[in-house]
C-alpha cells in the first residue's frame, strides 16, 4: 500500500555518536522494509546535518521528493542519554528546520494524486500552529486515506488540547501505557495499540481484542523500537490480520529493534 508520513526528521545525539531519527521517519522506515510505498514529508536546514541527512534517506531506499530544504534554521537534532535498562531521555533542540515544513498546492496535488491508504502523524511537529494548519490541508485533500495517530510525547512538546483534537481525527492510535493514563482512549477508533515495554502490547482491531506478550531479548537501547511497532502495527491492519496477530507481529519487530542500537538498525524480514 501506499503511505504517508509526515513529520520531524532529526539527528540523535548519543554521547559516541549520531543516528539519523524522529519518529515519523523512523516509522517511514520500517514501513518501507515491510514492503510498503512511504512518502515522507519533512524539511531539513541548509547544513552540514540536513545534507547528511539527505544522502542518509536516499541510502535507506525512500524518497527526498517531499523533504524542503530551509535555510537559516538548524536540522532537528535530540540529545539522547540512556539508563541502564536501555530506556531514552530526550532533550529536543528548538525551532528546527521540520518546524517550518510547508504544504503548497503541487506538494498536496502529488499527494493526493498518490492515493495513499493511511496518513501517519505524531505530535511533535504540529505544536507548531502552521504546521498543524498544513497537515489539516493535507488531511482534506486526501479524504479517503485513513488517519493514524503515533502519540509519542515529548516532555514540553505537547498540550492537553492537541492530543485531544489530534486523537478524535484519527482512525486508529497507538500509544504507550504511561500516555494511556494520561489520555484514556475514547470510543471510535478502528483500531487501538496500547505498548507495555517488555510486557508486550494491547491490541484492538474492532470488536477483536488481545493482550499479547513481549519478546525477551538483550536490549540495547529501545530508541526506535515504538516506531517499528507502530509500522508492524498498520501492516497488520492493512492485512486484514487479527488483534493477535497483529500484536504478536509487532512486538516481535519492536523486540528485534531494541536489540539493535539506534532507531532504524539494519534488520531482515528473514531476523524477523
Amino acid at each position: 500500500m501506499t503511505l504517508v508520513s509526515v513529520g520531524e526528521i532529526l539527528w540523535d545525539v548519543f554521547d559516541d555518536s549520531e543516528r539519523l531519527g524522529g519518529a515519523p521517519f523512523n516509522f517511514a522506515v520500517h514501513a518501507h522494509r515491510l514492503g510498503h510505498h512511504v512518502l515522507f514529508l519533512s524539511a531539513v536546514g541548509d547544513d552540514e546535518r540536513g545534507r547528511r541527512a539527505l544522502e542518509r534517506v536516499a541510502r535507506l531506499g525512500l524518497s527526498t521528493h517531499f523533504i524542503q530544504t530551509v535555510p537559516g534554521v538548524p536540522t532537528g537534532s535530540v540529545s539522547v542519554l540512556t539508563d541502564s535498562s536501555g530506556q531514552p531521555e530526550f532533550t529536543i533542540h528548538r525551532p528546527a528546520a521540520y518546524d517550518r515544513l510547508r504544504f503548497g498546492a503541487e506538494m498536496l496535488s502529488r499527494i493526493s494524486a498518490a492515493q495513499p491508504a493511511w496518513i501517519y502523524y505524531g505530535t511533535l511537529i504540529q505544536t507548531d500552529p502552521d504546521v498543524r494548519q498544513g497537515i489539516g490541508e493535507l488531511m482534506k485533500s486526501t479524504a479517503p486515506a485513513r488517519r493514524f495517530y503515533d502519540v509519542n510525547l515529548r516532555t514540553g512538546c505537547y498540550t492537553p488540547e492537541l492530543v485531544r483534537e489530534l486523537m478524535m481525527s484519527a482512525d486508529a492510535v497507538k500509544l504507550n501505557e504511561d500516555e494511556a493514563r494520561e489520555f484514556p482512549l475514547p470510543g471510535g477508533f478502528s483500531a487501538a495499540a496500547i505498548t507495555r515495554g517488555a510486557a508486550g502490547c494491547q491490541i484492538r482491531i474492532g470488536s477483536d481484542l488481545a493482550e499479547c506478550p513481549g519478546y525477551p531479548v538483550r536490549v540495547a537501547d529501545t530508541v526506535g523500537a515504538g516506531d517499528a511497532f507502530a509500522a508492524a502495527f498498520l501492516h497488520g491492519l492493512e492485512r486484514g490480520w487479527s488483534a493477535a496477530k497483529t500484536g504478536e507481529f509487532a512486538n516481535r519487530l519492536g523486540a528485534l529493534v531494541a536489540s539493535k542500537p539506534g532507531a532504524i538498525p539494519d534488520w531482515s524480514l528473514d531476523q524477523l
